[in-house]
């Protein structure tokens, strides 16, 4: 879908941002929105010659950048794999940031890592931590899972024409409502921890799946699955919605299925 804004008013002075992770789900926004509104970007993913896990290739990158938007990730659900990926490419890129004079440093999180112990969610808590205690001034937004989830969520588990779907009580966001509000972080500089953004609606995750099926023709059945432990209780429950008001996205999940 189409990033568009009828109208941009971009009093911001346009910036040299990077964004890493710029061809995942949110960072290809990023980059669309940051340029939309006038700003100078520069992509920091493998496929563009830069390799965050080691840092080769991130120095000439970021001669002349501004500020950095972190929206990376990484395919697991255990711990020391999603440790080991969010807290070295956060302390590879903070520390290129610092030699560079990046005066900004914004990261993309999600709405109740501290509340659902999963592998993947305890490496986002280390990610946010590193940041806080680096030397590059910092932003950090939490958000909900975004409405693109339900379609991944459909191959996570397939056997045949099923699609094992765990169950899950979220609030979506349309991602492209994620990377606008990460290019208004860049644009008032930073702020530490900003409020958590959710979507307009409270659903279930099977429900949304199988709508993606149905939109789609895809002929998958969704299989809920109730995942065990302390996570699953707390995802199943209000564990990742958030708890407090906040800025809300106004893209319906039926309006963006719609597009």
């Amino acid at each position: 879908m189409p990033w568009t804004h009828s109208e941009c008013l971009c009093d911001a002075a346009p910036v040299r941002i990077a964004v890493a992770g710029a061809t995942g789900v949110v960072g290809t926004y990023v980059v669309q929105v940051a340029r939309a509104r006038g700003h100078e970007v520069v992509g920091l993913a493998r496929s563009l010659g830069v390799d965050l896990s080691t840092g080769a290739g991130l120095a000439e990158r970021l001669a002349g950048v501004e500020a950095v938007v972190d929206t990376t990730s990484v395919a697991t659900q255990k711990r020391a794999v999603a440790e080991a990926f969010f807290g070295g490419v956060t302390r590879t890129l903070q520390e290129a940031e610092a030699a560079a004079g990046v005066g900004h440093h914004v990261t993309l999180s999600i709405v109740g890592i501290d509340r659902v112990p999963s592998g993947y969610y305890q490496g986002k808590l280390l990610q946010e931590q590193v940041v806080a205690a680096g030397a590059v001034p910092w932003s950090i937004l939490r958000a909900t899972q975004f409405h693109e989830f339900a379609q991944q969520a459909l191959g996570f588990v397939r056997i045949g024409p099923l699609s094992l779907v765990p169950r899950m009580t979220s609030q979506p966001v349309a991602a492209v409502e994620v990377a606008q509000a990460l290019v208004e972080l860049v644009e008032e500089g930073p702020a530490g921890r900003v409020d958590d953004l959710a979507g307009p609606e409270v659903l279930q995750m099977t429900d949304l799946a199988r709508r993606v099926s149905q939109a789609h023709g895809l002929g998958r059945r969704v299989v809920p699955v109730r995942l065990p432990g302390a996570a699953g209780s707390a995802m199943r429950g209000r564990g990742l919605l958030p708890d407090l008001d906040g800025p809300r996205g106004h893209l319906s999940f039926d309006a963006w299925l719609a597009t």
